[in-house]
């Protein structure tokens, strides 16, 4: 892990018991998030995203592996400080807005609440919504608010303070394309602000603004993209997956692989 990671997660593997058998959600990732970016995690339905989310949350421990958030290993807390390095270092938006703001309460209040919980007071809280263009919504309550300025407030509420990582579940699935737009554009503002933004997301527009993109295929990391390159990922036991249109190639799962030492070259073909 350098001073630039938010998020380190190493060799993660998360199993589940279903009535079919066990299930592997995650299967060995390793990623780095780096401070101060939105990172999209995707992938089809059942990849493994929320599993993910769930282990750098510290919500789920995992079956094998660590996550290290600001530096700190999850796995080697008791479940009492667990819950407390969770409160102090992590922050979680829910898909549905009306999960994310506690009912009768303005939206500074909603913000201040965590702020004072973070040392920090009204001012701080002011500023962060004001931040995301809410300054005329700051006495308004959630009834009062639309779903995207709810999910505004709730981001708000999560980046006071500066904790290590805010997560986000598909936070853009429940509203329209103009109140996305905008809590994709508080997202993006809060990055570049520093807040280290991790978004797991179907949404093509919420992968467009990410500065790094995660995919996930079958539990494992297919590739990785990040200033518009994409990159194959290559895990501990030099095992690389092939992106899903080249797949077919290889019908009877066998490959040549040639190496060419002197130009530092591998490439690989049908046998």
């Amino acid at each position: 892990m350098t001073s630039h990671d938010a998020v380190l997660c190493r060799h993660l593997l998360r199993v589940y018991d279903s009535p079919s058998g066990r299930v592997q959600a995650v299967r060995g990732v390793d990623i780095a998030v780096r401070t101060g970016t939105m990172t999209a995690v995707v992938g089809p339905s059942g990849s493994g995203k929320s599993s993910l989310l769930r282990m750098i949350a510290g919500l789920d421990r995992p079956t094998a592996g660590d996550v290290l958030i600001g530096g700190l290993s999850l796995s080697a807390l008791s479940d009492r400080s667990l819950r407390r390095t969770r409160h102090r270092l992590v922050s979680n938006i829910y898909q549905q807005p009306g999960q994310n703001l506690l009912p009768g309460r303005t939206a500074l209040e909603q913000v201040e609440r965590t702020a004072r919980r973070r040392g920090l007071g009204e001012s701080d809280a002011r500023a962060m919504l004001e931040l995301l263009g809410l300054e005329g919504r700051l006495r308004h309550r959630p009834q009062e608010l639309s779903g995207g300025e709810q999910q505004r407030v709730a981001f708000a509420r999560g980046a006071v303070g500066s904790p290590a990582v805010v997560i986000a579940d598909e936070p853009t699935a429940e509203l329209d394309s103009a109140s996305g737009r905008a809590v994709i554009d508080a997202m993006a503002t809060l990055a570049t602000a520093g807040s280290t933004i991790v978004v797991a997301t179907h949404d093509p527009a919420v992968m467009r603004a990410a500065t790094h993109v995660v995919l996930l295929r079958d539990g494992a990391v297919a590739s990785e993209t990040g200033d518009d390159i994409e990159l194959a990922v290559i895990d501990q036991s030099g095992r690389i997956q092939l992106p899903p249109g080249v797949r077919s190639w290889f019908p009877e799962d066998r490959a040549l692989i040639h190496v060419d030492e002197d130009n530092e070259r591998v490439w690989i073909e049908r046998p």
